[in-house]
């Protein structure tokens, strides 16, 4: 969505013009057929409620909306007007509308504000249709534009930086969003590395001869029964003091996962497209720091493979000897993940000595049975760490919840014939999965996993998404940057 800024309406203003209201406070200029109407609706301002009307003006008609913000002193401030921003594009993205006016000549928001509910607008327009070529005029996306208003001073740089951010997020969602034949290892690092061009972010890439030189045996166990080769993707971003450590975050990129020789059923594993959650979360944050020029050292890792059964696929009761020398006993093919991430894992501490390092994968099943499909769970061995993150999820919308780790859980993993096996029993599905990750994190580096299998992917809309790829987690990293690395 192009947004711009003009000082006042004129001609040229779109017909449809939309004002921000606070719970409760109706507009003092409003007319008496609008204000009369917007009671008679029972509007009242509360989050994302709307009240449309029509009025003529200087000689054409006007497409009048009111969207509520909820309390102007509530808690959750910038997630409200992100569901007001929300809430008009939810409405109009397909109503024949092809630009809005968002009038803020209130004064009632800040640039901060004023650029949230921008974020929510073009969030929850995005929509990828690029394979619906059957639409009926009715279901296309028209809006594409946004004109604000009397924007007080600020809001343009505002934006700038919550822009990049967003951009970051439609990049996670069209990686998630796209059928395995279309990205798969390969087309994953083109894809990415092309929008990434110009940004001054480096890529490096690792091909299968280069990890199988460093040892992964892991990651190339799971890669082995597919036509697709794995390749690890590596994006640096040093935008920070030349001294500081830089921070690490890691994520699964299984681009289609059909369990392996441990098969999956057959329904629903058309969903299995976006086991890659996790790395496209992680591409997605990297443009979002890159594009918005974080001063901050950040890198991101993606462990890119596919998981396919065919003749030479990794078995059942196959051991592998991963990149750390420890080796494991595979109980089930189709617990996969943690060995692409073992792997991963191990090589980006030994190659870059991380401050602290953060995992994303949509990793366990056992979590959605958890936490359902509200927050994504976290394992970490550092309390600051943890709080930081926590802290950043409640800011940006991406939610964490806390699960724990012990010994206890620890010995579950233990291998009557290799240092461990890659699944424990039925129970703490996911905590296992985060104590075999733990194996594999360099004494004294802080660590956190983060299981977001419950958040890649919405099977309904949801505040700032649409029913698909909900970009889950690049707006947490980017929060956790901001008020930690740059804070």
């Amino acid at each position: 969505m192009q947004i711009t800024f003009a000082a006042s309406a004129d001609s040229s203003t779109p017909r449809l013009v939309a004002r921000i209201v606070d719970q409760e406070a109706l507009p003092a200029d409003l007319s008496r057929s609008d204000s009369e109407g917007a009671a008679a609706a029972r509007f009242t301002g509360k989050t994302g409620q709307l009240f449309e009307s029509f009025a003529e003006r200087d000689g054409r008609v006007v497409r009048q909306v009111l969207v509520g913000a909820g309390k102007a002193d509530a808690e959750g401030r910038r997630a409200a007007l992100e569901k007001a921003g929300a809430a008009l594009a939810s409405r109009y993205m397909a109503s024949g509308e092809k630009a809005l006016a968002l009038d803020v000549s209130g004064g009632n928001l800040d640039a901060a504000e004023v650029a949230a509910v921008l974020t929510g607008l073009r969030l929850r327009t995005w929509r990828y249709d690029r394979y619906r070529t059957k639409l009926k005029d009715e279901q296309k996306v028209t809006l594409a534009e946004a004109v604000v208003i009397a924007a007080p001073e600020g809001t343009p740089a505002a934006w700038e930086v919550e822009q990049a951010v967003a951009a970051g997020v439609e990049l996670t969602r069209e990686l998630v969003a796209e059928p395995a034949n279309v990205i798969y290892p390969e087309s994953f690092v083109e894809r990415v590395s092309e929008r990434l061009e110009g940004t001054g972010a480096e890529i490096v890439v690792l091909d299968e001869k280069q990890m199988r030189e460093l040892g992964m045996g892991a990651l190339l166990g799971v890669s082995q029964g597919s036509a697709r080769d794995a390749r690890l993707l590596c994006i640096k971003w040093m935008g920070g003091e030349s001294s500081a450590a830089p921070t690490v975050f890691v994520g699964k990129g299984v681009t289609f996962d059909t369990g392996g020789i441990s098969l999956k059923p057959p329904a629903g594993m058309e969903d299995m497209k976006w086991d890659m959650g996790g790395a496209g979360a992680v591409a997605g944050a990297m443009l979002a720091l890159a594009g918005r020029k974080a001063k901050a050292n950040v890198i991101g890792v993606c462990g890119l493979v596919e998981n396919m059964p065919d003749g030479n696929a990794m078995r059942p009761g196959d051991i592998v000897t991963t990149m750390s020398g420890q080796t494991v006993e595979v109980i089930n093919t189709d617990a996969e993940g943690r060995l692409v991430l073992c792997d991963a894992l191990w090589w980006a501490q030994k190659e870059f000595k991380p401050a602290a390092i953060v995992d994303l994968a949509t990793l366990t099943g056992a979590m959605v049975v958890a936490l359902g499909h509200e927050n994504a769970g976290m394992f970490s061995n550092d309390d600051k760490l943890a709080d930081n993150l926590i802290k950043a999820g409640k800011e940006s919308g991406d939610k964490l919840w806390r699960f724990p780790l012990s010994a206890e859980y620890d010995k579950l993993l233990d291998s009557p014939i290799a240092d461990m096996k890659n699944v424990g029993p039925r129970y703490a599905g996911s905590i296992t999965a985060a104590q075999y990750l733990q194996r594999f994190i360099v004494e004294g580096t802080a660590w956190a996993h983060l299981d977001i299998a419950g958040m890649a992917w919405a099977d309904k809309a949801g505040a700032t998404w649409g029913k698909g790829a909900t970009g889950f987690g690049v707006r947490l990293i980017d929060r956790y940057v901001r008020d930690v690395l740059e804070g």
